[in-house]
């Protein structure tokens, strides 16, 4: 049975920081692509951080650029996302979705808020 969990969500001060953890079980984790969604409510899903399977290279959307870090140990089948220099702007449910070719899985998400 396939799951992919999210952890690590949470309420921090402005400036703080989290890491973000998204576990895979029940499919080859290393095959794929994982990305790193956030949502807010009445705007659409957006993506935030990419990771490839192929070699670990890795795309971010301009507004966390410098300050979000994605990587992934495939031995432990995860993915974090370490987040940096919060602001308010951040707060958002997180989800991560892994991809192969025509198999795509999503996580249920972690709420982070961060407080001005």
């Amino acid at each position: 049975q396939v799951h992919l969990v999210e952890s690590g969500g949470g309420l921090v001060q402005s400036g703080g920081s989290l890491r973000l953890s998204c576990a895979g079980s029940g499919f080859t984790f290393s095959r794929y692509v994982v990305n790193w969604y956030r949502q807010v409510p009445g705007k659409e899903r957006e993506l935030v951080a990419a990771i490839s399977s192929a070699d670990d290279s890795t795309n971010y959307v301009e507004s966390v650029k410098g300050r979000f870090i994605i990587s992934r140990d495939n031995a432990k089948k995860t993915v974090s996302l370490q987040m940096n220099s919060l602001s308010p702007e951040d707060t958002a449910v997180y989800y991560c979705k892994a991809v192969w070719g025509s198999n795509v899985y999503w996580g249920q998400g972690t709420q982070v808020t961060v407080s001005s």
